[in-house]
């Protein structure tokens, strides 16, 4: 595929970028560098090696979910602003 300033424009027109003549310029050129790496690497012979959708085998690491009580009420009631005894003082939302 060739990129020259017809398809610039109708890229440009297509994305509503109104590009200056310099931009274009550099737009052209950019893509084209693109389209020319692209070409390189179809040149690799990837025969044999297998389909990835990522570079990396891992996967993501969770740790195991563990339920868990905790009843320290006095530790949790020591950071509130405001309390009355064991639970925290908040402003009335309701009427």
């Amino acid at each position: 595929m060739q990129i020259n300033e017809d398809l610039i424009g109708y890229l440009g027109d297509l994305s509503r970028l109104y590009l200056s003549d310099e931009e274009k310029r550099t737009m052209e050129s950019d893509l084209t560098d693109i389209l020319n790496y692209v070409d390189k690497l179809s040149e690799l012979d990837t025969a044999g090696l297998p389909e990835m959708s990522h570079p990396f085998s891992e996967v993501n690491n969770f740790r195991e979910d563990e339920v868990v009580n905790h009843d320290d009420r006095e530790r949790l009631l020591a950071n509130a602003p405001e309390k009355r005894g064991s639970y925290f003082k908040v402003l009335k939302t309701v009427e």
